[in-house]
C-alpha cells in the first residue's frame, strides 16, 4: 500500500481540539479506523471504504479526500482556516501566546 498524498492536506481537530494536518490517504484511514465504534455512521463508512479503495488503487486519492472532508465536516472536525495575519504570526515567538 502506498501513501497517496493529498493535493492539499485536510486540517482537522483531534484529541483535545488540537489541529492536525492529514496529508495522506493512510493518515485519513488511520483516523477513521481509530474512530469510536459507537460514533460511526454512514459518512464514516463511505470515507473509510473510500480510503481503503484509494490505498489499493481502486479509486483516485482526491475522491477519498473528498469523502474524508465530508466526514470531517459532518462531525465538526475541520480546523478553522487561519487568516493571513495569523499565518504570519505563527512563525514568530510571542511570550503572551500559548
Amino acid at each position: 500500500m502506498k501513501a497517496n498524498f493529498f493535493k492539499s492536506p485536510v486540517s482537522v481537530l483531534v484529541g483535545l481540539g488540537l489541529p492536525t494536518k492529514i496529508g495522506t490517504v493512510m493518515e485519513a484511514y488511520q483516523l477513521l479506523a481509530d474512530w469510536p465504534v459507537h460514533s460511526r455512521d454512514g459518512t464514516h463508512n463511505f470515507a473509510f471504504k473510500a480510503c481503503r479503495a484509494a490505498l489499493t488503487g481502486e479509486i483516485e486519492t482526491e475522491t477519498a479526500r473528498g469523502l474524508f472532508v465530508a466526514f470531517a465536516k459532518k462531525h465538526d472536525l475541520l480546523a478553522p482556516e487561519l487568516g493571513p495575519e495569523l499565518v504570519a504570526m505563527k512563525g514568530k515567538s510571542n511570550p503572551h501566546m500559548v
